[in-house]
């Protein structure tokens, strides 16, 4: 086979699951919205389940679901057998994907949640498998293509189940009006964590900021500069801020006139100051463009006033060190 009838096979499996995909709009009906109901008003956890394919497209919805903060997971209808049902509760409820419906293993768990009247949302298929006809919430899934060559092997049906759990968590998270402050509560690392923090997370603040009052000398400014070690000092004015100077202006003061020249004469007075709440990500770009190391943050309220007070202070190393890019 030519090797450019590879790109041309691949391009028509993605086109068949395209197509098929497209047929999950016909889920979307009275049980759909009962299904979310069921979930919005459950009183202990979301608990999913699924055998092969099934299984595995189970257990990355439970954990989508825990991450936006509603307490899942997955149990193995196979350990299930074997002491796992002991953590199902009355108060929980059982999601199970399975696409004919009919897959045997899951028959002693739908037995179990009958017997104590847990609900079910059952996914599949056919309107009359067992498992559909256990459920108290039945979502039909529209018979599909596969996209391989026998058209046998589990890709569109697979595609398409993923796609409605999805569709399930996303309709919840707007329900709950889930936001980026909350999911950064639940996926604090990794690059997802990182692209969530905001300047206040970020930022020095209180006595370990190098500040001065206007009025101090020139040699205190120095002493000051030294013990802080940012390269950088905040002049303030009562409480606001007056400007800013660097240890490179402090160098080429202390060389061209003498120690007792006031700070406000050769500060920074427009110093650039963000948002507490700019994202991280973007206090580092203004650095990066500005050509500068450090940010003066103020609070939202106080972030339009003329005059401005200094919260706290971002440097580009914490930026670094925390994994922003």
């Amino acid at each position: 086979m030519k090797k450019n009838n590879y790109i041309a096979l691949a391009k028509k499996a993605s086109n068949i699951q395209i197509n098929e995909l497209k047929k999950i709009k016909s889920v979307f009906n009275k049980s759909f919205t009962k299904a979310i109901d069921t979930i919005l008003n459950c009183k202990g956890k979301v608990i999913f389940a699924g055998v092969g394919k099934s299984g595995l497209v189970a257990r990355k919805i439970s954990a989508t679901f825990s991450s936006v903060g509603i307490p899942s997971f997955f149990c193995d209808p196979a350990q299930a057998l074997h002491g796992d049902m002991g953590q199902i509760e009355k108060k929980d409820i059982l999601i199970i994907f399975s696409y004919s419906g009919n897959t045997s293993e899951l028959n002693n768990m739908l037995k179990y949640a009958n017997r104590f009247r847990i609900k079910i949302i059952g996914v599949a298929s056919k309107p009359d498998s067992v498992l559909l006809k256990a459920s108290d919430v039945k979502l039909i899934l529209p018979k599909v293509k596969e996209s391989d060559v026998t058209g046998m092997v589990p890709t569109s049906s697979t595609s398409i189940t993923l796609l409605l759990g999805d569709c399930l968590a996303t309709t919840v998270m707007h329900q709950r009006k889930f936001s980026k402050e909350k999911f950064k509560i639940f996926h604090p690392g990794g690059n997802i964590g990182n692209s969530l923090l905001l300047a206040k997370d970020i930022m020095i603040e209180g006595k370990r900021m190098p500040v001065i009052n206007y009025k101090k000398s020139f040699k205190e400014a120095l002493k000051i500069m030294n013990q802080k070690n940012l390269g950088i000092l905040v002049i303030l004015k009562k409480k606001f801020i007056k400007g800013l100077v660097t240890d490179g202006d402090l160098r080429r003061e202390l060389k061209r006139y003498s120690q007792n020249n006031n700070l406000h004469k050769f500060m920074t007075k427009t110093p650039f100051v963000v948002n507490e709440n700019m994202p991280a990500s973007k206090a580092l770009a203004i650095m990066n463009e500005k050509k500068i190391t450090s940010l003066l943050v103020v609070s939202d309220k106080n972030y339009k006033k003329k005059n401005k007070i200094l919260k706290g202070i971002i440097h580009i190393h914490f930026l670094l060190q925390n994994g922003i890019k």
